[in-house]
């Protein structure tokens, strides 16, 4: 049996109070992902739907404004020829697709509201989705710093009783002795005039690349900008 029962209910939601409450909080956020997951799927393909008839609508519309514009231009060329007639015929067979192409323009307002609330919708069950899995993130990551804090505390515990860091602090000591004989090796060192050298020809090369590269951006820039 779900959590939700509608989109209403999915979007007004307070996802980390009924998690709070929960028994088994990991297993209700799946449940609520999976049904979020399945109303998503379920209102995109409606959007889809709508946007395709909207899409005929569109064409249907487009095609009652060319029929209309075309007997416009056959009542105009029948009252060239003095076709009084047939200029009235045109006529209305002009307002006849005008008339249809204004009933649909109305159902293409109608289809454009009813895909912006669609589009509303996902957005806002997207939004409730992302929060729940941010949620069911972060109690598998609760679960796991549990699990991890309880092996480390025992580790600790071993390691207090085996006199293991007394054997680390004497480790880290020598460490520590050996890198500062190492650092008094090096102490007052100069550099070599080969690496002065060096060092004086890469920055001269540095700056002579920078002036290229400085140069062929402003050739590259329109005159007058």
């Amino acid at each position: 049996m779900g959590v939700f029962s509608r989109l209403k209910d999915i979007v007004n939601s307070n996802i980390n109070s009924m998690v709070d409450k929960a028994e088994d909080p990991e297993k209700l956020i799946k449940l609520m992902i999976m049904e979020m997951e399945d109303t998503l799927v379920e209102i995109k393909a409606s959007a889809a739907g709508v946007m395709a008839t909207r899409k005929k609508a569109e064409r249907e519309y487009e095609s009652y404004l060319a029929r209309a514009k075309e007997w416009g231009a056959k009542a105009r060329l029948a009252i060239d020829k003095e076709r009084e007639d047939l200029a009235r015929e045109a006529l209305q067979e002009k307002h006849h697709f005008m008339k249809m192409a204004e009933s649909q323009k109305r159902e293409l307002v109608e289809f454009n509201a009813l895909i912006e609330q669609y589009q509303d919708d996902i957005r806002l069950l997207e939004g409730k989705l992302s929060e729940a899995r941010e949620k069911h993130r972060v109690l598998l990551q609760r679960h796991i710093h549990a699990h991890g804090a309880k092996r480390v505390q025992t580790q600790i515990r071993k390691a207090e009783t085996s006199g293991a860091f007394a054997r680390f602090e004497h480790l880290e000591h020598r460490v520590d002795r050996v890198e500062a004989e190492a650092d008094l090796v090096n102490y007052g060192r100069k550099q070599s005039l080969d690496e002065r050298f060096r060092e004086m020809e890469e920055q001269e090369a540095i700056e002579k690349e920078l002036k290229e590269l400085q140069a062929s951006r402003k050739a590259e820039k329109p005159a007058g900008k």
